[in-house]
């Protein structure tokens, strides 16, 4: 027989304890422990496979004799979303997307649902957070209207199987996973339970019938509600939604992709009539840059496969207090005050008492290493005053003894700076051998971090 077990289980990382406890050992976060009470005695599926929409049963095989098959993709009229994605829509494959609420997850997701409506692919969009009627004002504002679009509103996951069961659905979207609810379990919906639970059932769904489900999971800063972290290993891809409500631009991220490279990333604009591609994001980043102002250097910085020219803004002022201001966004400040230590101790530069403030513009967060020579030539550009040429692109690694490292593809990079028209590129001197540069750009290599500050700020 069943029996029902009370235990309680953490909204913000999934820790279980049989007893209360105000601090989590899992992420120290107070007050996160909710009660919940799980039956045990149930009986557990087994394993599945997927092979043509049936189950089957699994036998251990030599990996040498297992057939490999390309899996087919299925595109959308959003390049960028196919590219993020690798190449397309994977069936069978279970997608999460998240980000913070008003984003603009259901708008991207019932375009896409339109998109491939249109391709006469048959896709079954479950809102449970809206009713039939608030989906279909929002599908008329984006022009996203078609027979083969089916939108269901439900939040009680066996009714959404069987509804899946009767219409057979190419695709489904279930906007969102922390509203919908396993009936066995008697946690309330978003808890960690029914989170896991649902989503573990979606994805028996998509790999025993062949269905793509992508599940839209929110982020709050309050951790109410459990984020989509925890189920980032349940699924195939992982995306990520970014971006400010009150700026258009929106970025869309892959950490995760089992059928495709990770660390991509598309740019979109949000207008009137829904989401936009921005086919060149570089052009976007840049246009609005001040010329002549000092403290502003330009990087070509790689999102996954594409280079991109962001620009990194710096603004040093002495210090009022006692301890100087390190603040930093889009940009690790760890990593500005490592930077800032090689300028005070390898260049003489005297920053103890002053305040950074550092920038990347247009909302886009750098964490490789090439853009260390550009952030610490915007540092030093803003502490002696001296603007940095506007046609110059700075790329490199710096080391702690002041030395410039090589950085991976730079020839992408080069070749985006010359085709936004960049007439001189910094670069570490290491990278020039093997290849010659686009014409009508200049390379200059350098070694050293004093250097690189010679040839932007002439001294």
């Amino acid at each position: 027989m069943a029996k029902r077990k009370t235990k309680f289980m953490c909204q913000e990382c999934g820790y279980e304890s049989p007893k209360w406890m105000g601090k989590c050992p899992g992420c120290s976060q107070w007050n996160k422990m909710v009660e919940e009470t799980e039956v045990t005695g149930k009986t557990r599926r087994g394993a599945f496979a997927h092979s043509g929409g049936t189950t089957v049963a699994v036998k251990p095989t030599p990996i040498t004799s297992i057939e490999t098959i390309s899996e087919p993709r299925i595109k959308t009229d959003l390049n960028e979303f196919n590219r993020v994605l690798g190449g397309g829509v994977v069936q069978g494959s279970l997608i999460l997307i998240g980000g913070d609420p008003g984003i603009g997850k259901s708008t991207l997701l019932l375009q896409v649902s339109f998109q491939l409506a249109k391709r006469e692919h048959s896709v079954l969009y479950i809102s449970g957070e809206e009713s039939m009627r608030q989906t279909k004002l929002r599908a008329d504002r984006l022009g996203a209207t078609s027979e083969h679009l089916l939108v269901y509103s439900e939040t009680n996951l066996e009714e959404i199987n069987r509804t899946i069961e009767s219409t057979d659905p190419d695709f489904v979207i279930v906007d969102s996973i922390q509203t919908i609810y396993h009936p066995d379990v008697t946690s309330a919906p978003g808890s960690v339970s029914q989170v896991r639970e649902c989503t573990s059932e979606l994805m028996r769904i998509a790999k025993t019938k062949g269905i793509a489900i992508f599940i839209v999971g929110h982020v709050t800063k309050e951790g109410s509600i459990a984020g989509p972290r925890l189920l980032e290993h349940m699924v195939d891809t992982v995306l990520y939604f970014e971006g400010e409500r009150h700026h258009t631009y929106r970025i869309l991220r892959a950490v995760k992709n089992r059928f495709g490279s990770t660390n991509e990333m598309g740019i979109f604009e949000m207008k009137e009539l829904g989401l936009e591609e921005v086919a060149n994001p570089s052009e976007i980043f840049l246009e609005e840059r001040s010329q002549g102002a000092a403290g502003s250097t330009v990087v070509a910085s790689m999102e996954g496969t594409r280079p991109v020219l962001v620009e990194i803004q710096a603004l040093i002022s002495p210090t009022s207090f006692g301890n100087p201001r390190r603040m930093a966004t889009g940009i690790d400040h760890n990593r500005v005050s490592l930077l800032m230590a090689v300028l005070e101790k390898r260049v003489g530069l005297l920053l103890q008492n002053q305040d950074a403030y550092l920038k990347v513009a247009g909302g886009v967060k750098l964490d490789e290493p090439a853009i260390d020579l550009a952030i610490v030539v915007s540092i030093a550009s803003s502490f002696n005053d001296k603007p940095t040429r506007a046609t110059d692109c700075i790329i490199g690694e710096v080391g702690l003894t002041g030395e410039v490292r090589r950085v991976s593809r730079i020839e992408q990079r080069v070749q985006e700076a010359a085709k936004l028209g960049f007439e001189r590129v910094i670069l570490p001197e290491n990278n020039l051998s093997g290849w010659s540069g686009p014409k009508g750009i200049e390379l200059i290599g350098v070694s050293s971090v004093s250097q690189a500050l010679k040839v932007t700020l002439g001294g």
